[in-house]
């Protein structure tokens, strides 16, 4: 065996009653449909900046690989919803009105909107209610970096909240047992395994290139990066903090991309507090879950060429 663990660069994503699961520019959507048959979509997805050199520039390629990962996040999302029938309701008058808008532009309008719905709300609860609670205590701690510190510890803690709160959901709950499918799968072949249900089950549910290690580490290089504005205009304080998000992704994904092919104590040290985020995030998976998930993988990555190659099976 060559290597203990070796990064096979496949990553993916929970959706509902799913795995989707991405190999460079292919991805595969596996949904287990309410039939108890397990539908399968194989394609490609090139990126908002397909061909462009900065894809491949370190820190600015992390920006639009955060795009990238929000778009194809929802399409899957909405592909998974489409096959198990959570979109059959009964047609309400806001979906009238928007078809008597927009024709055959509808849905994809609506679809923009929430998008758009969901980063207002994310923003609002991850970026302006830390800053608007730690302003209130701006009286009382006259050091801005000091400032800055506690509307980060602020915002880790309406994180982990949030986090606490949505896994309680059943739909959540279930969503977060297909996450350590994933996660299962993907330490499975890494491992030098062959990919099976039993080999499947005994592998970890936690990742270092989890998108939850991701989240974390954009909460912490914030707070620090955060420390360093000194500015007295609260309003400029905010547009600041809008402004360095991009920032915040591409050095986040940095980091997180060095976790991924990196085994040195030092790494370790980093990605023990998003690994054990992830207690949360994943669950343990059924057997069933654990199915769905080899079969995305299998769509678009040869695991048992891979093992061929890194680990001399054959």
């Amino acid at each position: 065996m060559k290597k203990k663990v070796c990064n096979s660069g496949i990553g993916g994503q929970a959706v509902l009653e799913g795995v989707m699961m991405k190999n460079k520019e292919a991805y595969a959507i596996a949904v287990r449909k309410q039939d108890g048959e397990i539908d399968l979509e194989i394609t490609e997805y090139h990126g908002v900046m397909h061909g462009s050199v900065l894809t491949k520039v370190p820190f600015i390629r992390g920006v639009f690989n955060f795009i990238d990962s929000f778009i194809l996040g929802m399409r899957s999302i909405n592909h998974s919803a489409d096959l198990f029938g959570v979109t059959d309701d009964p047609e309400t008058g806001f979906d009238r009105f928007m078809k008597k808008v927009f024709k055959d532009k509808a849905e994809k309008v609506t679809s923009g909107l929430t998008v758009m719905l969901s980063v207002i709300l994310a923003l609002g609860l991850f970026i302006f209610l830390p800053y608007y609670l730690s302003s209130i205590l701006e009286r009382y701690i006259m050091n801005s970096s000091l400032l800055a510190l506690v509307e980060g510890l602020i915002r880790l803690v309406i994180f982990l909240l949030y986090l606490l709160a949505i896994s309680l959901l059943k739909d959540i709950r279930r969503l977060f047992m297909y996450h350590g499918a994933e996660h299962k799968c993907i330490n499975c072949i890494e491992h030098g395994h062959e990919l099976t249900v039993e080999n499947v089950k005994k592998a970890s549910r936690l990742h270092k290139r989890c998108g939850t290690s991701f989240l974390l580490f954009v909460m912490v290089i914030s707070i620090i990066l955060f420390m360093f504005i000194k500015v007295d205009n609260p309003a400029l304080r905010i547009v600041f903090r809008l402004l360095l998000i991009p920032v915040i992704a591409g050095i986040s994904y940095e980091v997180i991309k060095l976790a991924g092919r990196s085994d040195n104590i030092i790494v370790n040290i980093l990605s023990a507090p998003g690994l054990a985020l992830q207690f949360i995030t994943t669950k343990e998976p059924d057997e069933s879950m654990i199915e769905v998930a080899i079969k995305s993988v299998e769509g678009v990555f040869d695991w048992k060429n891979f093992l061929e190659e890194k680990f001399d099976r054959s």
